[in-house]
Formats: structure tokens, C-alpha cells, sequence
């Protein structure tokens, strides 16, 4: 089971950029589980769990997202991990 979880909302030109899968194939790169969903306020939230080191990196990579995103805010959650994931996914 993963060491921790966190919900992750990333602010700013996030939608239609391509961020979604950008989380997704950084996530699978560092064997990160959980999925990225766009929100309607224009927001993608990204919910992850695995090793405490590796989602630290993965947060830095979304703080940067895609060359084609502008990231204004990042807001974190940690949490304890539910084991819900198998795999990283893009919910639609």
C-alpha cells in the first residue's frame, strides 16, 4: 500500500493544454497511482498516492505542468492513502 495520498487543485491555464495527460504520464514515470480530472470552475484536480519522496517530485512537476500551461496556484491536501488506484488515469 502507497505511503500517502494527496488531492492536489492546479490553478490557471490548465484546461485544453494537454495537462491531464501530462500528470498522467509523469505519475506512471515515477510509479505514482491515482487519477487527474478536469473541474468546471476550470481547475484540474489531481488526486495521487505512492511513496512520500516520489509524489514530493511529482508535485513539483505539476507546480511546472506542460510547456503550453500557465500554473497560477497549486493548493495540497495530504492524506492517509485508501489504496483505491492500481494504475494512473484520466477521468473525463
Amino acid at each position: 500500500m502507497p505511503d500517502k495520498r494527496f488531492t492536489a487543485n492546479i490553478k490557471g491555464r490548465v484546461q485544453g493544454v494537454g495537462f491531464r495527460y501530462f500528470a498522467q504520464e509523469s505519475a506512471r514515470s515515477l510509479g505514482i497511482v491515482g487519477s487527474a480530472r478536469n473541474t468546471s470552475d476550470g481547475d484540474v484536480e489531481v488526486v495521487a498516492e505512492g511513496n512520500e519522496g516520489l509524489l514530493a517530485r511529482f508535485l513539483g512537476l505539476l507546480r511546472r505542468g506542460p510547456t503550453s500551461a500557465v500554473v497560477t496556484d497549486v493548493t495540497v491536501v495530504w492524506q492517509e492513502p485508501t489504496g483505491e488506484y492500481v494504475s494512473f488515469y484520466v477521468r473525463h
